[in-house]
């Protein structure tokens, strides 16, 4: 099979009987949609994301940090008990009732309660604090974890040394012990919910893989789990049943629903020798497939890779954070100490205790660390159930910048498939004359396989042309097709054809397809009884979401600029229709980077959008990459962003959520940031000569408030609409 002119090339059409070079021919016309992500060879095992049991609150979401080992239900279950502890330590406190003006009931032991309920809230619900504090001493990584401990701990201490007496000192802090860890716990569940929701878009994934398969034997079918298929294996799809494994049909046919990878609700017909990837669904034939690729290998399990590879990645936004809770912890840290020191100098020793906790409590970095990884978090898990699978951080931080959109053309802006664009009738410029044309061409073609044939008779269809019945079809290698219409042999071919049988073109015709082999067109005559009756185009066709993709580009300010190795009269014909801005034509494969160097030798910022497989050098070299329909490994190597669909209009959905998500990030950094400006100086005391003194119970619920707020201000993300179809 030839495909479509690149270059100066014209187009041969050669034709097969059905079923010849079929798994060829439905290869190249149903690309899978996102290719093989396999994993590499030598591949570190960890880079591997575990199938999740059970999606909800039961994820463990960290690996590493400082919520290792820690899951959703764990911080939950200790804020609820803690919570419900810290009811009676809050009534029977003498402090807590003095402030409120009643008096605690007082039994034998009643005095005891807040003592011994406070240790269990230390001990159980300060747990996961004080573990990370000692974690964070002994790699020399202070964070939020080691002041939060800190905290606990001078309370905790502090508290018992009052209950019993020694010293004389009045330094009950129970109440704010009660107060300071479930609502630590508080903020520590919410993070974990939306880091947790994140985890949920690999869970959805893993779901749709069924537990059994069906595998066809010699001696008939047998149920197996997905573990014992194996590549060569032949499996049986039922109506309904969702694919184990990826593979390719080998008998049969059936509308596949692809929606979970490429995001389209419309089915898809699959047909012998088309792939189908696991997970999709047979929805109303039953399909024989020979399995290609099982677990890990299949273009889901690497789907779940990336999003895995983006939760894990850091990026330029979060190192900053870092660098900020670690600043704060010195900061928070030397107040302490000076803050002790003043008010210990000052003669009260119970102040400076106090203040010194407080401190220690109001600068805690909880917010700020939570501020960019809980906005990257929501913002990876938003795109990757819109299907833009974010596989490097840096890329959603950079397209915000972008300058100019580099596309390649084929398979990008166009469906890198044969379309029909017109139809010539010879002596007549009639819309019957054409009609005639046109139902011959289909007639003769309604039996071959080949990608041109199909849409010359689609397109025969589309208009609601009656097809005549032919028969006698003979596939003539190189040159086209025969067939008998009405007792009349109807020959279908190139230029090769008119060669063969002598024949030359009308002049009434010449000019017309002239001008379509000067675009690049392929151009094939009809040939009725040795008489040249017409001719029909049939160029690339261009995605209709092509189209808008380029005007909302343009419309945000943004160049668009295609790069392509197809001659200039093509490339220019697909500009025009396009209304793109700067072309780059006859561009060998290997020098599409140079184009991305030249763009970028202005000053300008380039995205490119590419197939991810001759495109790869210019996907790594452009500020960001996006490979479109998947690509392959090539892609997921080279490409720091992957559209599992074909839409190009996807590019929108990503500088939308670029644009958000460094919005949430700023305004997340300024309010944790700013709040420890404002609340440690007033934890100190500096206003204590005023009357206006902070409390470690109230330092305790402003830090969580803060906290709260900004996890509160990146979920609002979750109300970007990332719809391709809604771009504008």
């Amino acid at each position: 099979m030839t495909e479509l002119p690149s270059g100066a090339r014209t187009m041969e059409h050669r034709h097969s009987s059905p079923g010849a070079d079929q798994g060829i021919q439905n290869q190249g016309t149903h690309p899978t949609p996102h290719g093989n992500h396999a994993a590499k060879p030598g591949a570190s095992p960890a880079a591997v994301p575990a199938t999740a049991g059970s999606a909800g609150d039961d994820h463990t979401v960290h690996s590493h940090g400082q919520h290792a080992g820690h899951s959703v239900a764990m911080f939950r279950d200790r804020f609820w008990l803690t919570l419900a502890l810290a009811v009676p330590v809050l009534f029977f406190s003498p402090m807590f009732a003095e402030l409120l003006g009643y008096a605690p009931p007082a039994f034998p032991g009643s005095a005891w309660i807040p003592p011994v309920f406070g240790t269990v809230i230390f001990l159980y619900g300060g747990r996961p604090f004080l573990k990370g504090g000692l974690n964070e001493l002994k790699t020399r990584k202070p964070g939020m974890m080691l002041l939060i401990a800190m905290a606990i701990s001078v309370a905790f201490i502090a508290s018992w040394v009052t209950s019993l007496g020694i010293g004389g000192f009045d330094l009950d802090f129970w109440w704010e012990l009660a107060l300071l860890v479930p609502i630590m716990l508080l903020g520590h569940w919410i993070e974990m919910r939306a880091l947790g929701s994140a985890q949920g878009a690999l869970d959805a994934l893993a779901a749709l893989l069924p537990d059994e398969a069906e595998r066809v034997t010699d001696a008939g079918l047998e149920t197996v789990s997905v573990s014992q298929l194996r590549a060569g294996d032949t499996i049986l799809v039922r109506p309904g049943g969702r694919m184990p494994a990826d593979g390719t049909v080998s008998d049969g046919q059936a509308d596949f629903d692809e929606s979970m990878i490429t995001g389209e609700s419309k089915t898809v017909l699959r047909t012998p020798g088309d792939p189908v990837v696991a997970g999709t669904i047979a929805t109303d034939s039953s399909v024989r497939v020979r399995v290609s690729a099982i677990g890990e290998d299949t273009a889901l399990a690497g789907i779940q890779r990336l999003v895995a590879e983006a939760q894990a990645s850091s990026s330029r936004a979060q190192a900053l954070a870092d660098r900020a809770a670690a600043f704060l912890f010195y900061f928070a840290a030397g107040t302490g100490v000076l803050t002790f020191i003043f008010w210990t100098l000052m003669g009260s020793v119970t102040d400076a205790v106090t203040r010194t906790v407080t401190v220690l409590v109001i600068a805690c970095p909880h917010a700020l660390g939570l501020a960019i990884p809980l906005v990257i978090a929501i913002s990876t898990e938003r795109a990757a159930r819109a299907g833009v699978l974010i596989k490097n951080r840096m890329a959603l931080e950079r397209m915000r910048t972008v300058d100019v959109v580099l596309f390649d053309k084929t398979g990008t802006l166009t469906r890198g498939e044969p379309e029909l664009k017109e139809v010539a009738a010879a002596g007549t410029g009639t819309a019957a004359g054409q009609d005639a044309v046109l139902g011959l061409a289909a007639a003769v073609e309604a039996d071959s396989e080949h990608p041109l044939a199909r849409s010359i008779v689609a397109a025969a269809r589309d208009r609601g042309l009656k097809i005549p019945t032919a028969d006698g079809f003979t596939s003539l290698t190189g040159r086209g097709v025969r067939a008998t219409v009405d007792g009349r042999t109807v020959q279908v071919g190139g230029p090769a054809l008119l060669r063969e049988l002598g024949l030359q073109e009308p002049r009434s015709l010449a000019a017309t397809t002239g001008a379509w082999l000067e675009r690049g067109a392929a151009v094939l005559h009809i040939v009725d009884g040795g008489t040249v009756v017409g001719a029909v185009s049939l160029e690339d066709a261009v995605r209709p979401e092509s189209r808008q993709a380029v005007r909302a580009l343009q419309a945000r300010g943004i160049k668009v600029a295609m790069v392509t190795g197809d001659a200039r009269q093509v490339a220019h014909a697909v500009a025009a229709e396009l209304a793109i801005d700067e072309v780059f034509a006859e561009v060998l494969p290997a020098d599409k980077d140079k184009k991305v160097a030249e763009l970028q030798g202005r000053g300008l910022k380039v995205a490119m959008v590419g197939d991810g497989v001759n495109d790869s050098p210019a996907l790594a070299r452009a500020e960001v990459g996006i490979a479109i329909g998947g690509g392959t490994d090539v892609a997921v190597e080279s490409a720091g962003v992957v559209l599992a669909g074909n839409d190009p209009r996807a590019v929108l959905s990503m500088l939308d959520l670029s644009k958000a998500s460094y919005r949430k990030m700023w305004q997340n950094l300024v309010w944790a940031t700013g709040y420890n400006i404002i609340s440690v100086p007033l934890a100190a005391g500096v206003l204590a000569f005023a009357g206006i003194v902070l409390s470690p119970a109230a330092g305790a619920v402003m830090m969580s408030a803060s906290t709260i707020v900004v996890a509160l201000n990146a979920q609002l993300l979750r109300r970007l609409k990332l719809n391709p179809a809604a771009v504008g």
